[in-house]
C-alpha cells in the first residue's frame, strides 16, 4: 500500500508529501490561490499519466516525438461535491515517423487510443464520473 500524508499549515494551505518522498504546497482556497489546488492538480495528473502514455508508445511505434503539449480542460458539477463532469484533453504532438517524413497520423491516434481505453489509471477513475474525450493534433 501506498502512503501520502498531508499537513495542515495554517488556513486552507497544506503540505502534501507523496508516497515517493516528494512534497507540494497545496491552497485550497482559490481566493489566496498559494498552491495549486486539489481539484487542478487531478487535471495536472490526468494530462500527465496520458502524456506518459503517448511518449511510451510512440517511442515503441519508432516515432521520433519532437514535442508534445497536452492541454486539459474540466467542467465541474455546481454542487458538492463538484466532480469533474465533463474532461477534454488535447493533444499537440510534432516529430517525425520512422523514415523522417511526419509522424504518422495512425500510430499518433493508436496511441490517443490506447492511453484513453487502457493504460491510463487516472483517465479511468475519472471516466466514473466525468465524459472523457481525448484528440490530437499533429504539429508541423
Amino acid at each position: 500500500m501506498q502512503t501520502a500524508t498531508i499537513r495542515w499549515q495554517h488556513a486552507e494551505r497544506f503540505e502534501a508529501t507523496t508516497p515517493s518522498g516528494h512534497r507540494l504546497g497545496l491552497d485550497s482556497d482559490r481566493q489566496s490561490n498559494t498552491g495549486p489546488g486539489p481539484m487542478e492538480l487531478l487535471l495536472v495528473a490526468l494530462g500527465s499519466c496520458t502524456a506518459t502514455d503517448i511518449v511510451l508508445i510512440l517511442g515503441k511505434k519508432r516515432q521520433k516525438l519532437e514535442s508534445l503539449e497536452v492541454s486539459v480542460s474540466g467542467e465541474r458539477a455546481p454542487s458538492p461535491p463538484q466532480v469533474w463532469t465533463r474532461l477534454d484533453v488535447v493533444f499537440r504532438v510534432r516529430g517525425s515517423g520512422p523514415e523522417g517524413g511526419p509522424l504518422d497520423e495512425k500510430a499518433v491516434a493508436d496511441a490517443v487510443r490506447l492511453s484513453e481505453e487502457k493504460y491510463c489509471s487516472v483517465a479511468a477513475m475519472l471516466r466514473k464520473t466525468a465524459e472523457l474525450t481525448m484528440r490530437f493534433e499533429i504539429v508541423k
